[in-house]
This record gives C-alpha cells, sequence and structure tokens, in this order.
C-alpha cells in the first residue's frame, strides 16, 4: 500500500484481526504468520448484533490499538444480512477517513462492495499458495521480508496450518455449510473442552434433540479448527457395525499395516490412535451416536480429541462432557431465515422464528420453502398454528435429506418398539399446547375415568418415572429445570434424566409430529385423558387472585385439548371460569383470543341461537369493552338483550346483566346520560331480583357513580361510592379487589372535588393494596397508580408526578398496548404534565399522539378527543402560536358544550382557558363576560371553594384589572387568594402562583368509563 513503510522485526506492530466465524482458519494462519513476523495480534470476530448501525460496529474497530486487518469475505458482508448500499455507506464513512488504521485480505472470488477500494486495495489470498499469500501478506502491512517456517503440518511445529491444505488424514467430513450461522458459545466451548482435557479424556457430546443442529455445528467445528489436526475422521455412528467398520477403514489412511480382517485394523486403529502414533493430533466425530450402551467401548482414548453427536442423555455416564445445543436464539433465527430466504423481512422471520420455536431445521426447510413460493409469511403461520399438514411443501437439503417431521416420527417409532410407556406418555404430552407441560395434573385424574393401560401407567410411579426418564433420555422433552451446570453443560448421570418437577418442555415440531402420527381413535383417548385432567383442576373461583396462578397454567391447554369443543358442562364451566379470570387479571387480548375461538366451536356445534352463545358473547363484550371496542359491544349487547329478553323475559339475570353491559358502553361512547338510564335500570332489576347486598348490585352502584363521575357530579359520586365502599367491606371484606376499587373510587372522587390531601391519603393506601392482592402490572394498579401520579400533581410534588407518569407510559403500552383507553389517558395526563414543567417538545409529541388516537378510534366529537384538543392548544400557546391556540380553544369550547353540555366541569375548565386566551389577545371585554359567567356556573356546581371556581376568579380579576375596574379586581382577587389559602395552603404551588398573578390553566384529564 502507499504510504507504507517497512518495518524492522524490532519494531512490534499491532495488529487486529478482524474475521467472520466462518473464515476462522484463515484469520489462525494470519495471526500465526504475523507473530513469527514480530507482531502484536489479537483476533476479534465479527458478528454485529443486527439493530447495531454498521457506521457504529464499524467504528467500535476503532477503539482498538494499531492497525486493524479486515478479513474480507463474502461471509463478512452477509452478517446481519446487510444491503450492500449499507456497507458501501459505511466504508466510506468509517474506513475512508481512516485509512491509514485499515488494511484488508480478500479470501473468496465472490463480487464485494465496491466501497471496498476505501481499504487502498486488498491483498488477494484466495486462490494462492501458502508462500505467495505469506508475501502478499507482508508486503501489505509494510513488514520486513525475512524466512519463516512454511511447515504446515501440526505436529512438527506450533504454527497453523495453511487454509488450503488440509490434514494428512481426512475422511467422511460433510461439505461445509455455507448458510451456517450463529452457534459461536457452542463452538467455543467444544474447542475449550477438547484443548484443556488431560490427555485420553479430551471427549466432548454433543447432546439435543432432532433437527437442533448437532451434526450441522459439528461439523463447522471440524471446518473451522480442522486445520489444527493432523487426522480428521467422521464416522457414522448410529449403530456398532457402521462404527466398527468406519473406524477400521481408518488403518489404511493412516499407514498401518495390518491384516484384511475389521477386528485386526479396529485394533491397529485403536492402539495408533492411543499412541499418538503416526499423529498425535486427530479428531474423530461419532456422528448419530444415539446407543451409548452399544458403542461406549469402541470410543477411542489417546492423544486427539473425539466428538459425538447424540440425542442420548447417557452419553453423561461415559467419561464424555456434554454440551446440549440449545435452539437458536432470536438474533441467531432472524438471521438464518433471511439468508435463507432474502424476501422475507426482519419482522416476518422473528414471527416465523416464534412460530416454530426456533428450531434450525424446521427454520431452514420451512424457509426454503417460502423462499420461492408466492404464499404471505403470515398466512404460512396460521397454517402451522392451525395443525394443517404442511409436510409436502418443507425443501429438504442434501445435508438432511427428510422433513423434520420424517426425522421426528423415525425418533417416535424407535421409542415405540422399546418403550411403550413412554411413548403413550408423550402421547398424552401432545395434548396441553406445545411448551410446558404440566404432567402433575394427570396425576390428579381418578383411575376410574382413564383408559386400563394409562391407569397403569398413571397410577405406577415406577412406571411413570421410567417413561418420563426416555424421553428426557432421547431429548423427546426436556425438563423446566434442564439440568445444568452454572457453565451450560449438562449435569452428568442418570439423576440427570428425572425431572426435579413435573413440568416439563414439549416443542412445538415434536407436539405436531406426535399429533400427525396418532389414530383417530387414539387421539380422542388420549385427549379426553387431558380434558378431564384440566377440568378436576379448576379451582372454581376464578374472581380469587390466590387462585390466578392456577388458572394461568390451566388456559393454554384449553384450546390444545379439545375442551372448546367439549360437550361436557365442567368443561364448559371452565372455559367460563378461564375468561373471567383473564379479564380480572387484565389479560384482555389473550381473553378475546380464547372468547372467539369458543364462539367459533360452539356455534359449529350448538347453532347460531343457544343460550350459551349469548351468556359468552356477554363476556367477550367485557373483554372487547376493556380494550376500547366501545362500538362493537354496544352493538353486541343490544343484541344480547333483544334475543335473551324473547327467550327468557325481560327480567332474566342474564338481560340485566347485558343491561349493565350496555351503560358501560355508552360510557366508553361518551353517551352519559343514556348510560346512567340503563345502570338505573339494571338496579332496579337486581334489588328485586337478588337484593341490595348481592355482589351484582354493589357492582351496579359502583357503576352508576361512575357515569355521575362523567358527568361531572363528583359530589353525588362520592356519596355514593363512600356506600358502596361501607357495603364491600361489610360484605366482600377490605382485601377484596372490588373493595380496593371503590376505595380507588373515593380517592378520585376526592380529588376531582379538590380535596387533594384526602385523596392523596387514602390513594397512596390504596396503590399499595393493589400491589399486593392484584401484583404490580394488573391494569387495575396502573390505574391506581396513576390516581397517585395526579394527586401527586395536585398536592406539589410536580418532579414525583413527573417520573411516576413517565413509567406508567412504558408500563401500560407494554402490558396493554400504545391504543388502550389506560395508555391514552396516561398520555394525555402526562403530556399537560410535560407542558407545566416546561418540557413543550415531549408535552407537544405525546400530547399530539393522545389528540390523534382519540380522534381516530372515538370521533372528533367524542368528549375525550375534544379535551385533548383543548391542551393541545395550551401547547400552542406556550409555543408562541396563540392566534392558532385560541382559535383552537374557542372551538373546543363550543364544541364541549354541545357534548356535555355547559355547566359540566369539562365546559368550565376550557371556558377558563377561553377566557384568558381572550385576555392575551386584548378582547378583554369578552374575556370578562365569559369569566363573569364562569365564575357563576362553576360555584353552582362545584362550590365557591373548589380551585377551579377560585382560578375563574383570578381570571375574572385580571380580565376586569385590564377593564381599569381595578377595585372589583383586587376583591375578587382577594377573595379568590383567601379561598385558595383557605382550601389549599399558603405554599401551595396555585397559591403562590396566584399571589405573582402567572396565569394558571385548567387542563383536561380524561376519566376510565
Amino acid at each position: 500500500m502507499a504510504g507504507l513503510r517497512r518495518t524492522t522485526p524490532a519494531e512490534r506492530q499491532k495488529i487486529t484481526i478482524s474475521f467472520a466465524g466462518f473464515n476462522r482458519p484463515w484469520a489462525a494462519w494470519i495471526a500465526d504468520r504475523l507473530e513469527q513476523q514480530g507482531c502484536d495480534v489479537a483476533l476479534q470476530r465479527w458478528d454485529p448484533a443486527t439493530e447495531v448501525p454498521l457506521v457504529e460496529a464499524l467504528s467500535d474497530l476503532l477503539l482498538t490499538e494499531g492497525r486493524v486487518l479486515v478479513v474480507l469475505s463474502d461471509w463478512y458482508f452477509q452478517m446481519g444480512p446487510r444491503s450492500t448500499e449499507e456497507w458501501n455507506q459505511a466504508l466510506r464513512a468509517v474506513v475512508a477517513p481512516n485509512h491509514r488504521r485499515f488494511s484488508a485480505v480478500s479470501v473468496t472470488s465472490a463480487a464485494l462492495p465496491p466501497a471496498v477500494a476505501a481499504f487502498g486495495g486488498a491483498a488477494e489470498l484466495w486462490g494462492v499458495g501458502a508462500r505467495e499469500a505469506h508475501r502478499r501478506l507482508t508486503h501489505l502491512l509494510g513488514l520486513a521480508a525475512q524466512e519463516t517456517d512454511s511447515s504446515t503440518t501440526v505436529g512438527l511445529r506450533s504454527g497453523a496450518r495453511f487454509p488450503y491444505d488440509q490434514p494428512r488424514v481426512w475422511g467422511g467430513v460433510p461439505r461445509r455449510n455455507i448458510r451456517f450461522t450463529g452457534r459461536e458459545t457452542t463452538l467455543q466451548t467444544v474447542y475449550q473442552r477438547l484443548s484443556e482435557a488431560d490427555a485420553g479424556s479430551a471427549v466432548v457430546t454433543l447432546l439435543g434433540m432432532s433437527g437442533v443442529g448437532k451434526t450441522q455445528a459439528a461439523a463447522e467445528y471440524v471446518h473451522r479448527f480442522g486445520s489444527a489436526y493432523d487426522v480428521v475422521w467422521w464416522v457414522p455412528a448410529d449403530t456398532r457395525g457402521t462404527l466398527r467398520q468406519r473406524l477400521a477403514e481408518l488403518a489404511p489412511a493412516l499407514g498401518l499395516t495390518t491384516g484384511i480382517e475389521y477386528g485386526e485394523r479396529l485394533r491397529a486403529v485403536r492402539d495408533a490412535l492411543r499412541r499418538g502414533d503416526p499423529y498425535s493430533r486427530w479428531l474423530l466425530i461419532l456422528d448419530g451416536a444415539d446407543d451409548p450402551g452399544a458403542i461406549a467401548d469402541l470410543v477411542p482414548t489417546g492423544t486427539g480429541h473425539v466428538l459425538i453427536t447424540s440425542q442420548n442423555r447417557e452419553w453423561g455416564d461415559h467419561n464424555t462432557a456434554v454440551w446440549e445445543v440449545p435452539v437458536y436464539d432470536r438474533e441467531e433465527s432472524i438471521a438464518f431465515v433471511r439468508r435463507r430466504a432474502r424476501r422475507i423481512t426482519t419482522t416476518e422471520a422473528d414471527e416465523l422464528a416464534e412460530a416454530l420455536e426456533d428450531l434450525p431445521l424446521a427454520l431452514d426447510q420451512t424457509a426454503g420453502a417460502l423462499s420461492d413460493s408466492p404464499m404471505a409469511v403470515t398466512d404460512y403461520i396460521q397454517l402451522l398454528r392451525s395443525g394443517a399438514d404442511i409436510e409436502m411443501g418443507l425443501r429438504v437439503s442434501a445435508a438432511f435429506p427428510m422433513t423434520y417431521l420424517t426425522a421426528f416420527s423415525i425418533v417416535l417409532n424407535r421409542l415405540r418398539e422399546t418403550e411403550p410407556a413412554a411413548v403413550d406418555l408423550l402421547r398424552l404430552c401432545a395434548w396441553f399446547a406445545p411448551g410446558p407441560v404440566p404432567l402433575r395434573l394427570l396425576r390428579d385424574v381418578p383411575a376410574r375415568d382413564l383408559p386400563e393401560r394409562l391407569a397403569h401407567l398413571i397410577d405406577n410411579p415406577l412406571l411413570w418415572n421410567a417413561a418420563l426418564s426416555k424421553l428426557v433420555q432421547y431429548s423427546v422433552i426436556r425438563p423446566d429445570d434442564p439440568g445444568t451446570d452454572a457453565d451450560g453443560s449438562s449435569r452428568h448421570g442418570q439423576d440427570a434424566l428425572v425431572p426435579d418437577t413435573e413440568t416439563i418442555h414439549l416443542h412445538r415440531m415434536v407436539h405436531q409430529a406426535v399429533r400427525a402420527g396418532m389414530s383417530d381413535a387414539d387421539a380422542e383417548t388420549f385427549s379426553r385423558v387431558v380434558r378431564r385432567a384440566l377440568t378436576a383442576a379448576d379451582p372454581r373461583r376464578p374472581d380469587d387472585t390466590r387462585l390466578w396462578s392456577r388458572y394461568a397454567e390451566l388456559v393454554p391447554h384449553l384450546e390444545a385439548s379439545g375442551a372448546l369443543r367439549s360437550t361436557h358442562a365442567e368443561t364448559r364451566r371452565l372455559v367460563f371460569h378461564s375468561l373471567t379470570y383473564l379479564y380480572r387479571s387484565g389479560e384482555y387480548r389473550a381473553g378475546i383470543q380464547l372468547a372467539e375461538a369458543t364462539d367459533a366451536a360452539w356455534r359449529e356445534i350448538y347453532g347460531e341461537d343457544d343460550p350459551l352463545l349469548w351468556e359468552l358473547a356477554s363476556q367477550h363484550t367485557t373483554l372487547l369493552r376493556a380494550v376500547g371496542e366501545y362500538t362493537l359491544t354496544e352493538r353486541m349487547n343490544r343484541q344480547i338483550i333483544d334475543r335473551l329478553s324473547a327467550a327468557r323475559g325481560p327480567k332474566d339475570l342474564g338481560v340485566v346483566r347485558a343491561h349493565g353491559g350496555l351503560a358501560a358502553d355508552l360510557r366508553g361512547l361518551g353517551r352519559y346520560e343514556e348510560a346512567l338510564d340503563q345502570d338505573r335500570r339494571a338496579l332496579e332489576l337486581y334489588q328485586e331480583l337478588v337484593g341490595d347486598s348481592d355482589v351484582r348490585t354493589l357492582n351496579t352502584h359502583n357503576n352508576i357513580a361512575v357515569t355521575l363521575r362523567l358527568l361531572g357530579r363528583y359530589g353525588e359520586a362520592l356519596e355514593l361510592d363512600r356506600k358502596t365502599l361501607e357495603m364491600r367491606r361489610e360484605v366482600l371484606r377490605s382485601r377484596n379487589p372490588w373493595t380496593l376499587s371503590s376505595e380507588l373510587s373515593c380517592a378520585l372522587d376526592l380529588r376531582l372535588l379538590g380535596r387533594y390531601d384526602e385523596a392523596l391519603s387514602l390513594q397512596e393506601r390504596n396503590v399499595e393494596s393493589h400491589r399486593l392482592v392484584l401484583g404490580p402490572d394488573n391494569p387495575r394498579t396502573l390505574t391506581t397508580e396513576l390516581n397517585l401520579a395526579l394527586c401527586l400533581h395536585r398536592t406539589g410534588d410536580r418532579a414525583g408526578s413527573r417520573a411516576l407518569l413517565a413509567r406508567l407510559l412504558e408500563r401500560t403500552e407494554a402490558v396493554l398496548g400504545g391504543e388502550a383507553p389506560l395508555h391514552l389517558k396516561v398520555a394525555t395526563d402526562y403530556a399537560f404534565v410535560q407542558r407545566e414543567t416546561g418540557d413543550l417538545d415531549h408535552a407537544r409529541e405525546i400530547g399530539e399522539f393522545a389528540m390523534h388516537s382519540y380522534q381516530r378510534l372515538q370521533g372528533s366529537r367524542h368528549p375525550y378527543t375534544i379535551g385533548a384538543t383543548a391542551n393541545h392548544a395550551l401547547v400552542l400557546r406556550v409555543a408562541g402560536e396563540r392566534r392558532e391556540s385560541q382559535w383552537l380553544i374557542e372551538r373546543c369550547l363550543e364544541e364541549m358544550t354541545t357534548a356535555v353540555g355547559a355547566d359540566h366541569p369539562w365546559t368550565l375548565g376550557i371556558a377558563l382557558n377561553t377566557a384568558v386566551g381572550r385576555n392575551l389577545e386584548d378582547d378583554l371585554e369578552r374575556a370578562a363576560d365569559l369569566s363573569r359567567e364562569n365564575v357563576r356556573r362553576s360555584a353552582a356546581v362545584l362550590g365557591r371553594e373548589h380551585p377551579l371556581s377560585l382560578t375563574s376568579q383570578l381570571a375574572l380579576a385580571s380580565d376586569l384589572r385590564g377593564l381599569r375596574r381595578r377595585q372589583e379586581a383586587d376583591q375578587v382577587e382577594e377573595a379568590a387568594l383567601s379561598g385558595l389559602i383557605s382550601s389549599l395552603g399558603t405554599h401551595h404551588t396555585h397559591t403562590v402562583a396566584a399571589r405573582s398573578r402567572s396565569r394558571v390553566y385548567w387542563d383536561f384529564e380524561p376519566l376510565l368509563p
């Protein structure tokens, strides 16, 4: 390269070699050559995370000391994968300005991105011999020419072999997989275990289920590290006879003089390997060694290394270090799928990996099929999850010429011949959902409800444990605690084969293969047992938070077991209880999915008009309403009322419940007076049918208070909430979730009435109770924390309020989603707090998100849309866009008056802001008129001491002062200040702002319906 001077051996260059893992043999050889030249060399594998920008990843190479030597290949540029344009931009941005720090060698004939010219010319090492490659390398780096040992045979010296020079003996090794991805931890661990083992004990077993990539990992190890050996011999080890034959065939390759008998050759080979003569550095790979008992005595010992691949955990009893090969991690799955099928996007690859649970063989064959198929990835995933037969479309490769479903079937057939009880147990597991399988539920099914052969299996602990151990031993299932040491390797010994708990993990692909291989009669037999187990495990109290963990264990298995299609009354009750649990625990989306699946199954079984469907619809609407689908739920509840009234009469409890649901729908739609009518109708019927103390009656009292609050009748809401709280404490006890909900309602009413200290005191205690009873991420707990944040804000703790709202914004989105009613409420509140604390950019961004979301979801005339728009107008005013702000706030006043009436506190608050805006625009007469009217209305609705009434008086005083009516202004101001000091205190932020005559605005706050 131009500008390089030649260095002498005394001048030690520091060089970092950046290489793709695929090119490790080149990196090792180059490092060896440079070290012999007197350089200090460090190896750094190149594999940046997909989310890290390429410019940033390349720039990180400059953090090392000295020069950076990049080993260029198509593999180096495939990491990610990244587009050619991305690479060109990154090379121009990072390498070109730092060309004196970078050098490059090319070890491929493939076309590389044009911008590799930024390196100033890469030395071509591909296709040349060792001496020429050495000469080009030293010339590139400006190293002084000197004689080096060109020998490439490990065992004669310690240097690395030139990558094009194979070991002296090389046999049976599969071709290198050019799409090999990841597995860096596995490969490095195998290398360390073999290198650090004592002589005679360097044996590592790669353990894993079929299709996890054990053979591919072993082959990649050979291609990466094979240059360190003199002998590499690959042996299929599925049977003893095959293993003996292939080991015997090594004799002539080693140059051993023996007779023609396999036994004689085998003895000679084992002896030569033990002595390390003629080669001490040898590597044997025993592939597919699934029967340790039959072949363990044939495993060679000596100076070399043995690498075994197997599905059988018994290798841990045979003097071998066991390393369990996991499925891909998600980043590896995405990278592999995108290399296999470039039309698949990163998001689609993620979804496909999720559906296939990151199993490499399934990903390979599925991505291969999708690569040339017009089918959308989402459609394929839906087929996969529905249990459709997809085997015909899979694409197999030469490296593994059978589908993953066929591979699993072979394992199952082998087990069926030798361990029929284990196969029966596996078939039972297959009627749970894939993933965690709670086997203990099966042990609780009475023997009288079981077929004879299964009763014998489940009731006999010895037979049960033996069957379970065999499934674990052959890696068909794995325990939830897979029995690993801290370093990730599996524990040795038979004890590791039996799970410590009775929960195992069943991979989705095994699950699919087992079910596909069952007859209809067997499927009915095994699925019925699982349904009985699930039904027997129903705690029957879905409202009891202490039992939620048990429902969480049952719910995932309902659809897989066929419970949704069961006509058994107890099983149907389990479905209803599960829906109740999902709603109470805040798992709304999961509940909706279960309700929809149940609805489809029951319509097919019972017909369109069966009463069961309307009971199901009632729970379905509750879940849909929780995610804001108010228009849909209103239509559904009206249908329920019409159908059930016609079938059972208007006083049926199902009809009454639908009236209460309709009231909630109307509240969500902003039609509060209609909602109050429905609530009162439901209350009258509940009082008549079940009495005043029934939980349903108390819930309806609570709902009426919610509606009164939304109507701005805060005093009435507080009175009713207090009565409901007393009744719930008496009937349900103080820690019941409904009782805690009433406490929240009282704290909310107190805050809306301006009694901030009382509200804060009650809410702090209520938050702790919710966290204890419901957990920190339950939607009700999040709601209590939101009210606490607003109590802090109103009592003057702006910093505490802002911090809590920031956390809630993230948590509500993570738990409920970005369009959930609670998340939009948090966003609206957080935006006005950000505005008040001076962070206008965030206030505008978050406020606009809430405003546009309400507009899209609820329509432009909904009170929440209007209120969020009014808040946005305040942001515009503070940002200096006063004309646009005033036009917007005037419009909001008119629209809110139409939506909820002139006397509603929301309208009064917007009127306050409108009057302040008119004052700022010098429209003083109209400002004073509006302020005077607002003072009158707010005093009548909220009382003269309410903060909104007092703030309206301060606005009026400002207007009067502008009109030169100072005496009246002073009187109004003095009365307002006296009221603020009396109600809030001398040092409250509102009081301090009023004394300094700072303008105080009102912020709209949506209330949950």
